[in-house]
C-alpha cells in the first residue's frame, strides 16, 4: 500500500506549476525547490540581494519541512541552485546563519551547490531538501 502524502502549508508560497510543496512517504520527506517568494504576497523579494533571497528561500523550505512533521535537525540534504557564481560567498553567509540558528546540534545537513538558469528572472537562488522524520 502506498502511503504517499502531500505536504502543504500556507507558510510557504503555493507551487506555481504542477507539483507539490512536499511529499512524505513513511518517514521520508522530499521538499520541492523553493524560491525567494514571500508566502503572503506571493511576490519575489530581495531583487539583486542574494543574502535576502537565500534567507527567504530557506524559511520557505523550513515551513514545508515543519508541515511534514520534521525540523531542520531532520534534514539530510539541502541542494542550492544559484544563477551566478559570484553570489556564492554571500549565499554561503546567509546559509550559515540560517543553519546555525535552526540546527543547534551542529549536525548540519549535507549540501550541494549548482550554478544554473532558474525559471523566473528575479530568482537568484532555489533550494530543495530531503529529510527523515524522526
Amino acid at each position: 500500500m502506498n502511503d504517499k502524502q502531500i505536504v502543504a502549508t500556507d507558510q510557504a508560497p503555493a507551487p506555481a506549476y504542477v507539483f507539490s510543496q512536499g511529499i512524505r512517504i513513511g518517514n521520508m520527506l522530499q521538499i520541492s525547490g523553493q524560491g525567494p517568494k514571500d508566502p503572503e504576497s506571493n511576490e519575489y523579494i530581495g531583487a539583486d540581494d542574494v543574502k535576502a533571497q537565500t534567507t527567504r528561500t530557506l524559511e520557505n523550505v523550513r515551513a514545508i519541512v515543519e508541515a511534514g512533521g520534521a525540523s531542520m535537525e531532520d534534514v539530510l540534504m539541502l541542494r542550492v541552485y544559484l544563477t551566478k557564481r559570484e553570489d556564492f560567498a554571500l549565499m554561503n553567509e546567509a546559509y550559515a546563519e540560517f543553519v546555525e540558528k535552526y540546527v543547534p546540534s551542529k549536525k548540519f545537513p549535507s549540501r550541494t551547490t549548482v550554478f544554473v538558469g532558474l525559471p523566473d528572472d528575479p530568482m537568484l537562488v532555489e533550494i530543495d531538501a530531503v529529510a527523515v522524520v524522526a
